[in-house]
């Protein structure tokens, strides 16, 4: 498992470079963008959060549910830029054939490998480590109000930052 955060952060860290991104919060849509993704909102029922659709090589679209929180499309847009550079998809027949990786309740849950390393590409395009790190050098302990400021600051939800310090190691496990 190690290997795999080692080469999703040395992805993040070349498409950090590449997009001249140097501080929070990172654009994702832009970083979309610059892979010619389109990105859509629209309203969809709770449990979808988004989903990745490609028709062949030439039209990729990230849906993202408008209802959702900023912060959760953020998330959104970032796990399924994970699936589009690092899974090929399901493939779906509906009059053509497509390319599909849907971000839903049961991928929340995150047991499958693809879900657990676009889950991890995300925090990590989100939050970058080297970002983090430079940003909590001055910390010993995060109490909830400096979590908050640093979610703020990345546009994360807190309990997104908290997971994000725990993983890295700087914090205690929330």
């Amino acid at each position: 498992m190690r290997r795999s955060q080692d080469k999703i952060q040395e992805k993040v860290q070349k498409i950090l470079r590449e997009n001249n991104i140097q501080r929070p919060p990172v654009p994702v849509e832009q970083i979309a963008e610059s892979y010619g993704i389109e990105v859509r909102y629209e309203p969809a029922e709770e449990e979808l959060s988004g989903a990745l659709v490609r028709k062949g090589r030439s039209k990729v679209v990230i849906g993202v549910n408008s209802f959702h929180h900023p912060n959760r499309q953020r998330f959104t847009i970032a796990h399924e830029i994970a699936h589009f550079l690092l899974h090929e998809g399901i493939k779906v027949h509906v009059d053509q054939d497509f390319r599909v990786n849907l971000r839903d309740e049961q991928s929340s849950k995150a047991v499958s490998w693809e879900e657990i390393e676009a889950n991890g590409f995300a925090a990590e395009l989100l939050m970058p480590t080297e970002f983090i790190t430079r940003d909590t050098q001055r910390f010993q302990t995060f109490d909830e109000q400096t979590k908050q400021r640093l979610a703020n600051r990345y546009r994360v939800s807190k309990h997104a930052m908290g997971l994000r310090l725990a993983n890295l190691g700087l914090d205690s496990p929330v």
